[in-house]
């Protein structure tokens, strides 16, 4: 019988296995012991890495929310007609959701309970208007609706965004992570450019 060897866990194995039991049991529901179990190590080997499992959840959150604000730093989200950047800026949010899905998830799952939820939500909001604000200069610019009130068609574009980790997996019927993003854009982008 083969065993993981106890001193092997990094703070990013332990982050993953966390990540996982936290998206499992819910963040609430997850204590310290549940994570030695699944992690096979003792909680002081735990406690050798990080504070507590508000750190890991600071951690685990911190990555999905980095890949997220970093699309808007990339090239294509800032430079060119505002609905362009907006396509870029969607499609890249699916991307980065189904290449850090279970981190996504959590960041999705974050009710506000403790102050790393709470500046979790802050800053997923901030996000949240960064795109907006994509998406209102695009109507400025006459490139999509204008007759679509923007703060709902936010809500709308993200709501279908964020239900894909809900139902995809990476063996999801053969469908890649561009095939979901091109899906997306076109469902979205097929009902806000305006005719002609």
């Amino acid at each position: 019988m083969t065993t993981a060897r106890r001193d092997t866990y990094t703070p990013e194995t332990l982050l993953s296995v966390a990540v996982r039991v936290f998206n499992e049991r819910g963040y609430d529901g997850t204590s310290m012991e549940h994570l030695s179990k699944a992690a096979g190590i003792s909680k002081s080997s735990i406690y050798h890495h990080v504070t507590g499992k508000e750190e890991l959840l600071r951690r685990a959150v911190s990555r999905a929310l980095d890949g997220l604000f970093a699309i808007l730093d990339e090239e294509h989200a800032r430079v060119g007609r505002a609905a362009q950047r907006l396509e870029y800026v969607v499609r890249r949010m699916v991307e980065v959701l189904i290449a850090e899905l279970p981190y996504v998830t959590l960041l999705l799952r974050v009710r506000g309970n403790t102050a790393t939820e709470r500046w979790a939500l802050e800053r997923r909001r901030e996000f949240d208007h960064r795109v907006a604000e994509l998406l209102k200069a695009a109507a400025a610019d006459g490139d999509v609706r204008g007759d679509v009130e923007v703060r709902l068609a936010t809500r709308l574009v993200f709501g279908m965004i964020n239900s894909i980790v809900e139902w995809y997996r990476p063996d999801s019927r053969g469908m890649s992570e561009q095939d979901v993003a091109d899906a997306v854009a076109q469902l979205v982008f097929g009902g806000l450019r305006k005719d002609g």
